[in-house]
């Protein structure tokens, strides 16, 4: 991993289930809470929160200026480390647009035939989130 705490940089891993996208230092690191955009700078309290759908934005240090598509998992922030565990992690270069537009399109078809379900509601929503900010992230307009 990459040396904690160098010259005041965080330590950042970006994970999923199938491979490390990054482990660099950076200045800074923004990412989608389930509640909210975070931001983690060094010296940050400890805080463990789940992750939302949208844009991992990673500033300074050895990673440079990179941008990733994460959706679903946690985030464990400590003072020196920040480790995200994303069930999806993608750079914008590796995101399918068809593929997320076709999920986006039956997130739609979910949400109104979900009826007086309000557990199918929650569903759609989380899914129409999802492909949204793919979809963002795909097109720089995050």
């Amino acid at each position: 991993m990459a040396d904690q705490g160098q010259d005041g940089k965080l330590a950042v891993r970006l994970v999923t289930p199938d491979r490390m996208l990054v482990d660099a230092t950076v200045d800074a690191v923004e990412l989608p809470s389930a509640s909210g955009s975070l931001e983690a700078l060094y010296g940050h309290a400890p805080l463990l929160a789940e992750l939302g759908a949208g844009e991992v934005r990673l500033h300074g240090g050895s990673a440079g200026e990179q941008k990733f598509f994460v959706a679903w998992g946690f985030v464990e922030i400590l003072p020196e480390r920040v480790t995200i565990l994303a069930e999806t992690a993608l750079p914008p270069s590796e995101i399918d647009r068809g593929k997320a537009e076709q999920e986006l399109q039956d997130a739609q078809k979910r949400w109104a035939d979900a009826g007086d379900d309000a557990g199918k509601y929650e569903d759609a929503n989380e899914r129409t989130r999802k492909a949204e900010a793919e979809l963002a992230a795909a097109e720089g307009k995050v």
